[in-house]
This record gives C-alpha cells, structure tokens and sequence, in this order.
C-alpha cells in the first residue's frame, strides 16, 4: 500500500453507528497551492481500492485538473488501508471488529479536516469517481453551503439493490476461504482474494468490452490474462479492508443522517451546487473551469 501520504488526526471521532474512534487518522495528499483567498479548493475523494496515486493521473500541470491552478486535496476513504481501517487500527476497532464508517462519517471528517488544517470555508469543486462519486452527492447534501460545484461521475447518490446483491456476491466469494476465519485470519485468504477479484471482473465491464476483446486495448492479450492483472492488484489488500469499504459501499445513501432521515428526494434537492453529473457511457469530460464564475462544459468522445 502505498505511503507516500500526509494525515489528519481527530480525537474523539463520533460515528453514526455510536460506535467511538479514540483518534480517527485521515491520510491525504494535496497537489498544487492554496491561494491566499483559499478560493481554488478542488477536492477528490478516493474510490474504492482507489487511493492518492490512482487519483494523481488525472491532476498535473497543463491538465483540467491543473495543480498550477487549483489546490486539489485526495482524502482517503476510511477502511482503505491508509486511512484508519481495519489493518492499521488496534483494540476493539481492529480487523473484524473494525465498525461502519458511512458516507456521512467520512465526509465529516474530510470537512472537520478542511476546516481545522486549512481553515477552507467553501470547496470549488468536488469531483469523484464510483464511490467518490458518492461522496461528492454527499458533500453538495451535507454541506450545502460549502460546495460550489459537484462532477459526480459513473456512479450515484444511493446503493441499488442491484448493486447490493453484486457486492454480496464479491463477499461472499472471499468470505467462503476457510482461511477467512471470520475476519480472524492469521494469514490472509488467498484463495478469497482470488475468486473475489474474478467474481468482481465480471461486474466491472460490459458483455460488449469482452465480447469485442476491448481488453487488448489496455495492452492485455487473453481474458485469462485481465483475470491474472485483477489477481495480482486484489492480493495486494487487506481482506478486511475491502469488506470495511464494501460495507460503506452497502450502506451508501446521501439521505441516510439525522439531516434528510432517509428522504433521498429532499436531499438531491437540498443540492445548489453546480453539478454535472456524467454516466459511464458517453465518456464526458471537464473541458474548461473557467475562473468565475465555475462553468462547465461537456464534451462526447468515440472509443
């Protein structure tokens, strides 16, 4: 897992579930300069198994998400294993034990960390791939008033149940390792990993990118081999971390806090953010954030 990485520390860190953090950890990476009105937040949450270096290749100078304009902070996810997780924490929060951290806790915590490293009042632009995607809904609903513009890309404000019984089936492909021992393992569930990592292959593509071998375009040659890549990349977590986001992921709804009380409708239209919000398929992209005010605007690419 990869380290490189700065981290926020609260005490006493309340969850939904009532559950305690005695201190909660927030790993980030930032890119770019904070200007001196602090008017060019940008801020990226990871997606899941995503962290700073899976966000890092859409920022750099030159790019839409130019670190010469804009100061662009990547928190994070809690449970993916460089923030507070299941594999780094101790006592009652460890491995299994380790307790739901939703949408709302995690969002808190990037604000509580905003505000008290920084002193940054207002974000820019929250932009978010799957579950970052869910997290920036949950940023333009939970902080209304602080958010000025939301992308929202390939994913949505609430869990499907479809997309529930899709994450049961990748659980319970790493669950049914005998070596899984509950979440009490004492090496990790290498066959789990495996047939989780296959079992998620199939969901994460569509019948036409094998069907017209799409996978050769990422320089993979066989299915057996985008099967070996899926693998290897699932073997580098923590089992435990994965079934901590999964879980996250599970319970995802922008509406689910004391705020909205499960009203997803009222929270969607709590949102003043300027949004763009860009399905999977046409591929849409930022194509100019203009100084002020924010705009956007969207452009179709052929693959």
């Amino acid at each position: 897992m990869q380290r490189n990485h700065k981290t926020y520390e609260h005490k006493q860190f309340d969850l939904q579930s009532g559950e305690v953090f005695p201190t909660v950890q927030l790993a980030f990476q930032t890119h770019g300069r904070l200007n001196s009105a602090k008017t060019n937040v940008i801020l990226m949450p990871t997606y899941y198994t995503g962290t700073p270096r899976s966000n890092a290749r859409t920022i750099g100078r030159g790019s839409v998400l130019d670190s010469d304009r804009f100061f662009l902070i990547v928190p994070n996810m809690l449970g993916n294993g460089v923030s507070s997780s299941p594999s780094n924490s101790s006592g009652h929060l460890t491995g299994a034990d380790f307790p739901l951290a939703t949408l709302f806790d995690n969002v808190r915590l990037q604000q509580l960390m905003l505000q008290e490293r920084w002193g940054i009042e207002r974000i820019r632009l929250v932009i978010g791939w799957l579950m970052g995607t869910m997290q920036a809904y949950q940023w333009a609903a939970q902080y209304s008033d602080r958010v000025q513009a939301i992308l929202p890309y390939c994913g949505s404000a609430k869990t499907s149940p479809h997309n529930y019984v899709f994450l049961e089936g990748v659980k319970a492909a790493l669950t049914a390792d005998c070596d899984w021992s509950e979440g009490s393992y004492e090496r990790q569930p290498l066959r789990g990993l495996k047939a989780f990592a296959r079992v998620y292959a199939g969901w994460a593509y569509s019948q036409a990118f094998f069907r017209d071998e799409l996978y050769k375009k990422t320089g993979l040659d066989s299915i057996g081999e985008l099967f070996s890549y899926w693998e290897k990349d699932h073997l580098l977590w923590d089992a435990n971390d994965l079934l901590a986001m999964l879980e996250t992921w599970q319970h995802g709804d922008t509406s689910s806090n004391h705020i909205y009380e499960g009203d997803l409708v009222r929270a969607l239209n709590s949102i003043t953010a300027q949004a763009v919000v860009a399905p999977c398929v046409p591929q849409i992209f930022i194509f100019r954030l203009k100084t002020t005010p924010l705009k956007f605007r969207t452009c179709r690419t052929q693959s």
